[in-house]
């Protein structure tokens, strides 16, 4: 005679439960082991290249007019150029939405003046020319006295500087955008016998740049 076993709902439910339960962790581990290796690779792709920051110098500054129409309006022209530079020789920059300006003590002389957008190839240098103007910008009720100080002790020191966003290119990779910004100090003479305009710096000063 024959037995004939039967099992209940219950219990087909119960393991087919178990069944779907290792399937899907079979998957989620899979995922978990494919997403690893792709980040580990990644990772391993940055510490090799790991691009260094763009390096910027200062190359020439003229400054044209700087001059006050009663006490705290400014008009200003101003003209500089400075050397661009990518280190990098794996690692190709493109720079978007450039915008120069130049300060004084603080304060901003300038408009923003806004530069073409441009690729550098590796280890490449582009050397970038701007003019800054301003009309009836606001400064401080001490622009003046601040100016006439720097007269008396021979010099004036501005601060030359380009905000913008920049990419990475790796073969045909490009990363998101990155907000970059240089800092240019130029030292130029400035005593009672110097010449009215232009006032003139050329020699080259390294900027300082944080990406």
């Amino acid at each position: 005679m024959s037995q004939v076993f039967s099992k209940s709902p219950e219990h087909c439910a119960k393991q087919g439960g178990l069944t779907i339960d290792k399937s899907y962790k079979k998957l989620f581990f899979a995922f978990s082991s494919f997403f690893s290796i792709v980040l580990a690779f990644i990772f391993l792709i940055w510490l090799t290249l790991h691009p260094a920051k763009p390096q910027f110098s200062l190359r020439e500054a003229d400054i044209y007019q700087l001059s006050l129409s009663g006490t705290h309006l400014l008009s200003s022209s101003i003209q500089f150029t400075m050397l661009s530079r990518n280190p990098n020789k794996k690692v190709g920059i493109y720079y978007d939405e450039l915008q120069a300006f130049a300060a004084y003590k603080g304060q901003q002389i300038t408009f923003d003046s806004f530069l073409p957008p441009f690729y550098q190839g590796h280890e490449e240098s582009n050397l970038l020319t701007t003019s800054l103007q301003g009309i009836g910008l606001p400064v401080a009720l001490s622009f003046g006295y601040e100016v006439e100080h720097d007269q008396t002790a021979g010099r004036i020191v501005l601060n030359l500087k380009v905000n913008g966003k920049l990419r990475w290119k790796v073969g045909t990779w490009v990363s998101g955008r990155y907000r970059f910004n240089v800092n240019c100090v130029s030292v130029m003479s400035f005593g009672p016998n110097a010449p009215t305009a232009p006032l003139s710096s050329n020699q080259a000063a390294q900027c300082s740049t944080a990406v």
